[in-house]
């Protein structure tokens, strides 16, 4: 089944040098962007991440500091990465919890604006986990009939994502072929960060979800003690989440000056 795109849609997988979306980098990054016409174009680049990749992370997919010695670095990618996902929805495997939010701090760190507004995003691995609970080739296996073969490879994986959404749709007709009710179902959970430090409450409010003040608005927490903020914005958090807290309290002055 083919996909009903309103805009076009970025499938996209990372290879980096860890799984901390704060202080990690992107080695290697693979979009495949599908048009709503049915053009679809493919680009893949090697990345310095301009510090040591560990060689746990080279033994999973290969990319070796040797390797990526003579690659741009992501700063010079990024204009490229940002024009090509810019006008899409964005899509992956696991994509929700760490690879959107790494590639939103990648491009932040570069000096790009980025957020997820006016666009959807669609986690395949949700779907699948939540109809068959499997990890990436045993998902190709089972939709797709075939082996993954190169796995870990940003490129194999991107494509092989791309097939398995389009079989999902094939295998599950209750699944709607609109990327914005598939954003939906493959959310796990209402948060206004990526990475989860911040989400929304049943009336739709902000309140952090970690430390001592879990549980509590957000905007409570900044009368309360506001140090909080500045606490936050020197610690190591992801860059993406500092800018929702500074989005957060730059409303909050200006309804007072209101």
């Amino acid at each position: 089944m083919e996909l009903k795109l309103n805009r076009p849609i970025c499938f996209f997988d990372l290879e980096t040098t860890g799984i901390d979306v704060a202080k990690d980098r992107i080695v290697e990054i693979s979009i495949f962007k599908v048009y709503p016409n049915g053009n679809k174009e493919s680009k893949t680049w090697l990345v310095n991440p301009e510090m040591p990749i560990p060689p746990h992370s080279t033994a999973i997919h290969g990319i070796s500091d040797e390797k990526v010695a003579n690659e741009p670095t992501f700063k010079q990618l990024s204009t490229q990465i940002h024009n090509m996902i810019k006008d899409s929805d964005l899509a992956g495997f696991n994509s929700d919890r760490f690879d959107i939010p790494l590639l939103a701090e990648e491009l932040l760190r570069a000096e790009v604006d980025f957020d997820m507004k006016n666009r959807v995003s669609v986690d395949v691995q949700t779907i699948f986990h939540k109809m068959e609970e499997r990890t990436l080739s045993a998902a190709y296996k089972f939709y797709c009939g075939q082996t993954l073969d190169n796995a870990h490879s940003a490129e194999a994986d991107t494509m092989a994502t791309y097939e398995i959404l389009k079989a999902q749709l094939d295998r599950y007709p209750e699944l709607e072929n609109d990327m914005k009710t598939l954003s939906e179902f493959t959310t796990r959970k209402k948060s206004v960060d990526f990475a989860g430090f911040i989400a929304l409450n049943a009336e739709g409010q902000e309140i952090f979800t970690f430390g001592k003040h879990k549980g509590v608005l957000v905007d409570e927490v900044f009368d309360k003690e506001p140090g909080y903020f500045g606490w936050i914005q020197n610690a190591d958090f992801p860059l993406y989440t500092k800018k929702v807290l500074t989005g957060i309290k730059l409303r909050k002055l200006n309804n007072k000056l209101s």
